[in-house]
Formats: structure tokens, C-alpha cells, sequence
């Protein structure tokens, strides 16, 4: 499985989250887009534990491959 280069966006994304500068839906909306590229798993463990939370909840979804 091939994960997509992260783009500008994501980064800026990545950055605004780390400093605790998004909203709820903004997170919702960052940990899908992280999830959708495949990302998320490659990143500190701290966003996975958190994809997996918003997953268990069902606020980000996991498309079927």
C-alpha cells in the first residue's frame, strides 16, 4: 500500500493542531483527512490512539479498501 506525500495544508494542519488551535469540528475534519491518506499510522502514536478513539465513536470513518 502505497500512503500519499503529506501536502502544505496537512502540515499547516498538523502544526494548528499541535498547538491546540483547532476547533472540534476542525480536528473531526483533520483526523479523516489523516486517516483517508493512510498518515495517520505513520505518524507518534498519539495520533493513531486518537484516529482509533474518533473511529470508535464514529466521527472520522474508515473507507473500505
Amino acid at each position: 500500500m502505497m500512503i500519499a506525500e503529506p501536502n502544505a495544508n496537512l502540515i499547516s494542519s498538523i502544526i494548528e493542531y499541535e498547538n491546540g488551535n483547532l476547533t472540534n469540528e476542525q480536528t473531526i475534519e483533520f483526523f479523516q483527512e489523516l486517516v483517508d491518506s493512510g498518515l495517520v499510522w505513520d505518524l507518534q502514536g498519539a495520533y493513531g490512539r486518537m484516529a482509533e478513539y474518533l473511529i470508535s465513536i464514529g466521527e472520522v470513518q474508515v473507507k473500505a479498501a
